[in-house]
């Protein structure tokens, strides 16, 4: 093993996938399998134990998913790069992972050059995304500019929560997202309402979409 090898776990409740993926990975000469897990609470405990460079990280497990895990480990071990690896395209999933800490966010369709690719720039510091989520990242940053510009009296916890308004997302799934109390996201809401002059949740959508927001 050279200086260079990176060392990475792996954590899906997969285990085919998982399996397969552990072989494919440790046929490669500059990666080293350090160990799987098969949930989010493996994955933190051998995160801590193991010290890898990188987690390949799935989402949706059983009992501790991905997003939480992904959140322990960046606290507790934040050199520990976590590249998500998931079949969840949903814009929600995707930006839950980025708060938690994730540097790398990739679809379960990438190739194995993709990931190779991830898991390395992810081992050096970067932060990578397959070309599909890195166009939505964008958008979403379009558009967070465009709220900015056109609704300076919201703040900025206000302005993600239109985001998500604009694209049609209920109450429930922004509190989820934003992993804030449902009480919360109410109080927010009303008051991005009060700040719009609109009447309802209708209004605020065509006021948001016609500043840009919730197209992507």
């Amino acid at each position: 093993m050279s200086d260079e090898t990176i060392r990475v776990l792996l954590a899906d409740d997969h285990p085919v996938y998982r399996d397969g993926l552990a072989v494919l990975l440790g046929s490669l000469p500059d990666i080293e399998v350090a160990g799987t897990a098969a949930n989010g609470l493996e994955a933190v405990e051998q995160a801590a134990d193991l010290q890898p460079d990188v987690v390949v990280m799935d989402v949706r497990m059983p009992g501790l998913d991905g997003i939480e895990a992904t959140r322990r480990i960046a606290a507790d071990s934040p050199h520990i790069g976590v590249v998500v690896l998931t079949m969840s395209e949903d814009d929600a999933t995707l930006f839950a992972a980025m708060r938690a800490g994730a540097r790398g966010y990739l679809l379960k369709g990438a190739n194995q050059a993709e990931i190779v690719r991830a898991i390395t720039a992810v081992a050096h510091g970067e932060a990578i995304f397959g070309p599909a989520v890195a166009r939505r990242v964008a958008d979403f940053f379009a558009g967070k500019a465009a709220a900015d510009s056109v609704f300076p009296q919201l703040t900025p916890r206000e302005r993600e929560i239109l985001s998500l308004i604009a694209a049609g997302r209920p109450n429930a799934h922004i509190a989820s997202a934003l992993f804030l109390s449902p009480k919360t996201v109410r109080n927010n809401v009303s008051n991005i309402f009060a700040k719009l002059h609109v009447a309802d949740r209708a209004e605020a959508i065509v006021r948001a979409r016609e500043a840009g927001l919730g197209r992507s």
